[in-house]
């Protein structure tokens, strides 16, 4: 099959290693694959679906691996799973994905340098395997130190202390964002952890501690997010605790204001009754000895609030 946009390959001739790489196929394409490789035809039909589950299916010949990785996608950078899969065999690795930027820059990097591409596939498929997904999740950590730097960011806002703004709907995005990552990376560690116990030839036992390094890299992510999970569950609770704080603060202002404005209100409401011999009513400086009543009571209730600590 002729390379273009979508296929394209790299042959190793002193490994006589092919690496093919696959971005967003139709089922065409696929299906000459399975003319070369002798794939079976349900692994080609996981590769179209829309979404699989990570899983290793084990054949004579090859493996076929589905694997999910963690990205940024649209406008607001929300985090979302990127699929892979992986087919390898004794001299072949087939990776199918929309248009992964990791493994594209990877296998543009192997085409254009002699050394990256030595170093890649001198050793085999098994290895060029590892250094795929190695790329593939040693690229969560930047996404993962993006996540982190916005809940530091977030931490900082909340327990300002002119912090006034409802912040709920961006620590409710990090949390989901962070929930996501940390449900696409759960099931890669038992996979990742089966490749270590596979027994094929071009898997050999001395790949195990590299397979292993790629578990421990997972497991720190792991770590990584629930820390995470619980420092926005916090900042959750932070939130809502102030803004419950500022409201309840508005309304004692309020409330005080109100309870002032009562007894003036009934003042005003006493002397304007239409009836005869009110106090002060005809006295000439009624308004003056009225307002002045108004002011000593308004007085005396501020310092009586002041006197309990309300205000």
């Amino acid at each position: 099959m002729a390379e273009s946009k979508k296929y394209k390959k790299i042959k190793f001739a002193e490994s006589d290693l092919t690496w093919i790489s696959l971005n967003d196929p139709t089922e065409a394409e696929l299906a000459s694959l399975r003319k070369t490789y002798k794939f079976h035809h349900l692994d080609l039909e996981d590769c179209l679906s829309e979404t699989q589950r990570p899983k290793i299916d084990d054949y004579d010949n090859y493996l076929f691996i589905v694997l999910q990785a963690p990205k940024r996608k649209g406008r607001k950078g929300q985090v979302v799973m990127d699929e892979i899969d992986i087919f390898i065999g004794q001299n072949f690795i087939v990776t199918v994905h929309d248009h992964n930027t990791i493994i594209n820059k990877v296998f543009e990097n192997c085409r254009k340098s002699k050394k990256i591409r030595s170093d890649y596939m001198s050793k085999g498929s098994g290895y060029l395997l590892y250094m795929i997904v190695d790329d593939i999740f040693e690229a969560g950590f930047p996404l993962l130190d993006d996540l982190s730097k916005q809940v530091n960011e977030l931490e900082v806002e909340v327990f300002h202390r002119d912090y006034s703004k409802d912040r709920l709907k961006d620590i409710l995005l990090l949390k989901k964002d962070i929930i996501n990552f940390r449900r696409i990376i759960m099931p890669q560690r038992a996979i990742i952890a089966q490749l270590e116990h596979k027994n094929k030839k071009f898997l050999p036992e001395n790949l195990d501690v590299y397979f292993d390094d790629i578990v421990d890299k997972i497991e720190k992510m792991w770590n990584s997010l629930e820390n995470l999970q619980e420092l926005t569950a916090s900042l959750q609770e932070t939130n809502e605790s102030i803004i419950s704080h500022n409201t309840n603060n508005v309304i004692k202002i309020l409330t005080i204001f109100s309870v002032i404005m009562l007894p003036l209100t009934f003042i005003t409401g006493f002397y304007g009754m239409n009836v005869n011999g009110l106090p002060f009513a005809q006295s000439g400086s009624s308004v003056a000895i009225i307002s002045s009543i108004f002011v000593t009571v308004a007085i005396v209730m501020v310092a009586y609030f002041r006197y309990k600590k309300w205000i």
